[in-house]
């Protein structure tokens, strides 16, 4: 008698699957591009420079994306994950840009909070009694109103440049977010998923018009070059740097755990602990590959989830395809480099979109606290407040010792640190049974868009 293959496991005709692995790339490559151009912009890269960390990024999320959906030893889901470049750490490494930390300081934090995260996996429930929706919301809520002002810039063309706010910046950002806002409003489905490449790409289109676009670099580019580990540089370990973005990790493997949750369900294939801990700890050492590769946190992407409702297709074979697409796209520096001259105006009409949507994402959390109680208003009022403390005030913290720049820089860790400790005062009794209840109930398809993931928005 012939053995039936679970539809996870199934490999399907060539065509097929490579047709799916295809709109997964598409699905996620907006929000898989979106952070490098951010970092490298936070950091004013030259633009081959942040053509190499767009290579390096890709690169990494198909390598990663392979070890998830095939499953190495101890690590992988083996379910159909996509994985990519987290949106959730952006807030802290803008800031630490900002402080004067290289990029070599944010790869560093990068492979010690994927360290950080590969350890604490297997015992992430004990952990989880500390992150329930009113501290995860709170956080999520935070980032996005800390990269408003980010987008703010872009969209009127760069702060500190000499054209900055004129009326061409403005009409090209104000044509994206229509664009965003119209195909949302009037498509579905796949089209509507990748709402916010479309969105760029009509703003790439009309700048390009205007005489907005540098395509200067992408002649030169290599057609194919390998993308070569540390090629920044030795990684710079910094304490400060380091305890911001592990504190980012746990966020995002509260994400990622609701995440996997959802897509067992859908699967058909519930997801054990044993099984979450390979996911959880894929998490962490993408992050650790991530900072090897030139590139930042890597996460569960929670858009493609949709697709595998959208298409039925649950073989984790077909994303496995995906991941070897992105890894070629990822030794492709010419298309990189076409990537890179995107100008800043038409990545500002999209954050408004994508950093608007974190800041939703965050309320939509929020709205399960039970507001009976003081004490949850008294948390969540103190850690925005708190939280905003950067951005009300640049120089508030100036005299504080320098070491400390990252942390006090960044008001998501500020009002993290804030959250977690306020809640476990004041609401102690909670258990982590109950926590992950929350989780479980909250996130099929909605927190993972708060990490960009961003993209597609989603």
């Amino acid at each position: 008698m012939a053995q039936t293959i679970h539809p996870v496991d199934e490999v399907l005709p060539a065509g097929q699957m490579l047709a799916v692995g295809i709109q997964h790339v598409l699905v996620m490559y907006a929000g898989a591009i979106a952070v490098p151009l951010i970092i490298g912009a936070a950091l004013k890269m030259p633009k081959d420079q942040v053509a190499f960390l767009i290579s390096s990024d890709l690169f990494a999320c198909g390598l990663v994306t392979l070890i998830q959906c095939i499953g190495v030893w101890k690590f992988g889901i083996r379910l159909p994950v996509i994985m990519g470049v987290s949106f959730a750490p952006v807030g802290p490494m803008v800031a630490m840009a900002s402080s004067g930390a290289g990029i070599t300081t944010i790869f560093g934090a990068t492979i010690e909070a994927g360290e950080f995260a590969v350890i604490i996996a297997p015992f992430f429930e004990r952990l989880m009694r500390f992150f329930p929706s009113i501290v995860t919301g709170t956080i999520i809520l935070t980032i996005g109103m800390t990269l408003f002002p980010v987008a703010i810039n872009w969209a009127g063309g760069g702060r500190g440049a000499p054209g900055f706010g004129d009326p061409r910046n403005l009409m090209v950002a104000a044509i994206v977010l229509l664009a965003i806002l119209l195909i949302n409003k009037t498509l579905r489905g796949f089209v509507a998923n990748i709402s916010v490449l479309l969105g760029m790409a009509i703003g790439f289109a009309i700048a390009l018009a205007l005489g907005l676009v540098d395509f200067s670099g992408v002649g030169r580019a290599a057609w194919f070059a390998p993308v070569r580990p540390f090629a920044f540089g030795s990684p710079v370990f910094d304490i400060a740097a380091i305890a911001s973005l592990c504190l980012v990790m746990v966020v995002i493997m509260v994400e990622s755990l609701g995440m996997f949750l959802a897509l067992g369900d859908l699967a058909g294939r519930p997801v054990d602990r044993e099984a979450a801990s390979r996911g959880l700890r894929t998490d962490g050492i993408g992050t650790v590959i991530g900072g090897i590769f030139n590139t930042f946190p890597h996460s569960s992407f929670s858009q493609n989830i949709g697709l595998v409702g959208i298409t039925g297709v649950k073989s984790r074979w077909v994303v496995a395809v995906s991941g070897v697409i992105l890894m070629l796209l990822g030794l492709l520096p010419k298309l990189s480099n076409l990537i890179a001259s995107i100008p800043v105006v038409v990545l500002g009409g999209a954050g408004i979109a994508m950093f608007g949507m974190v800041a939703a994402t965050g309320v939509k959390i929020l709205s399960k606290v039970d507001y009976e109680s003081k004490n949850n208003l008294l948390i969540i009022a103190i850690s925005l407040g708190v939280g905003v403390i950067p951005l009300a005030a640049p120089t508030f913290f100036e005299h504080m010792p320098k070491w400390a720049a990252p942390l006090t820089h960044s008001g998501i860790t500020l009002a993290a640190v804030f959250a977690i400790l306020l809640n476990a005062l004041f609401n102690r009794g909670q258990s982590a049974e109950a926590v992950e209840r929350e989780i479980a109930a909250d996130m099929p398809l909605s927190l993972r868009q708060s990490d960009g993931e961003a993209a597609s928005r989603e």
